[in-house]
């Protein structure tokens, strides 16, 4: 193919998004995108976040005259952006409608198209173009460390105004990265896609993540999280604990990926379930116990034993009916790297549109942790836990004559539900002092303004005695 003299080359970046291709051309001839852009016919207009602005995950399709005026005003043969480009061949029938020799354009989202979109190394492609300008491309989470840079670079579909996170002073990150390629490999060995043993991990240890809130004995993702945040996290801890939640815990992802593909952990839950004589699994657990140590925290076991309906359980559950023949051999109980759709953890776009309705809320202006004391928030937490602990109890409890059984799970339940019961009085004071308006939280709590006035008025006399 001929291009006209004197046009400058763009070459693509591997894997970067049509879109963001477009960008660096304009950028090149000193135009903006939207100059560019008008190259082509468009059939719809760009996706964008909820307050506005185009999403910098959008993406472009293009026709075929569409696909080659690109090529020429980049320079490169089409076969080369077919190699680099993953959305290149994608068809789309908005496109096939229009006029026969017209370049015309579709806008997309990208992650929609070929799987997440993070932002690229500005450093990186400088070195490759001599231009530092933002690149966005397609790549999993185990690819977002800059090792060269000591960056991790972010989802591109989220409102939020980074780039990248500078983990310079997380080194284990950069470590972390280069040692998943060995777990990749005994993946592939064990006859598992990489891929979904990645995200089985990524959701235990997410899961985690939500929970670390509560263990007083974490201290390393703390440290972690206010490294990235520029030093401290400050008055802001919920909104970084959402932007660098992937970052702070993927050395634990690959930690979890690499025990989980190990056969002697699988052995250590074969023991733990009682081999050929079932048992419960026990909260003291060996194959816990290992997992704990093999994450760096010695005390873990107990708690990720007994976090029961969660990813870590159902891939234990999975071991063990493989081992005792039990279940379908083509079945979903059968494949321990089956994730859940309840199991997947939220995405970073999704908890900061939550947050974002959370801040807009009535009350809602300052923080829970902020507002409720320690002490109260102890309390609830306590309560919670020990209705928890019962109804766990209830496993397994039903064994004897109708009546015993009956007076047994009633008596469980009837306790349970006193601490419950506890627990929302507790919740519903601390939401009223926390500014949230009673009507607001008599909707959320299920009761009327009597049976409310009524909570808070037992919170108070229980106070006074």
């Amino acid at each position: 193919m001929t291009h006209p003299p004197g046009l400058l080359r763009t070459p693509p970046l591997q894997g970067e998004t049509t879109s963001s291709l477009i960008c660096r051309i304009a950028s090149r001839y000193g135009m903006e995108a939207k100059v560019l852009r008008s190259c082509w016919q468009w059939r719809n207009y760009p996706p964008g976040h909820d307050g506005g602005g185009t999403r910098a995950d959008a993406e472009v399709l293009l026709n075929t005259p569409g696909r080659r005026l690109l090529a020429d005003l980049c320079g490169v043969e089409e076969d080369i952006l077919a190699r680099a480009l993953p959305s290149w061949g994608q068809e789309d029938a908005k496109l096939s409608a229009g006029k026969d020799g017209v370049p015309a354009a579709a806008w997309r989202t990208g992650g929609a198209l070929a799987g997440p979109v993070a932002f690229g190394c500005r450093l990186c492609a400088a070195r490759r173009t001599g231009t530092a300008m933002r690149v966005v491309r397609y790549a999993p989470r185990w690819e977002r460390a800059c090792v060269r840079h000591g960056r991790w670079l972010m989802d591109a579909d989220a409102d939020q105004p980074h780039e990248y996170l500078d983990v310079r002073g997380v080194p284990e990150v950069a470590a972390a990265q280069r040692r998943w390629a060995g777990v990749a490999r005994r993946a592939v060995r064990a006859e598992a896609e990489p891929e979904r043993v990645f995200a089985l991990a990524y959701a235990v240890v997410a899961r985690w993540w939500e929970q670390a809130l509560h263990w007083e004995r974490e201290t390393i993702w703390p440290g972690r999280l206010h490294q990235v945040a520029g030093g401290n996290a400050g008055t802001e801890l919920g909104w970084w604990r959402i932007v660098g939640r992937d970052a702070v815990v993927f050395p634990e992802v690959v930690a979890v990926a690499d025990a989980l593909l190990d056969p002697a952990m699988a052995e250590l839950v074969w023991a733990d379930s009682g081999a050929g004589r079932p048992r419960a699994l026990p909260a003291d657990g060996a194959f816990c116990r290992r997992l704990g140590e093999r994450v760096g925290r010695e005390w873990l076991g107990p708690l990720a034993a007994t976090d029961y309906g969660g990813p870590l359980i159902s891939w234990m559950g999975a071991v063990i009916r493989i081992r005792r023949g039990a279940g379908e051999p083509s079945g979903y109980d059968n494949d321990p790297w089956w994730l859940r759709q309840e199991h997947q953890p939220a995405s970073l776009a999704g908890q900061l549109r939550v947050l974002g309705k959370e801040r807009k809320a009535p009350g809602s202006g300052t923080m829970w942790r902020a507002t409720v004391p320690a002490e109260q928030r102890a309390q609830i937490t306590s309560l919670v836990n020990s209705a928890e602990e019962q109804l766990i109890q209830l496993r397994g409890a039903q064994t004897g004559s109708s009546a015993d059984v009956a007076q047994h799970l009633l008596r469980i339940l009837s306790y349970s539900a006193g601490l419950l019961e506890k627990a929302l009085q507790h919740t519903v004071v601390a939401a009223v002092n926390a500014g949230v308006p009673p009507r607001d939280v008599a909707q959320w709590a299920k009761l009327s303004p009597g049976p409310l006035a009524d909570a808070l008025k037992a919170y108070q006399d229980a106070g006074d005695r």
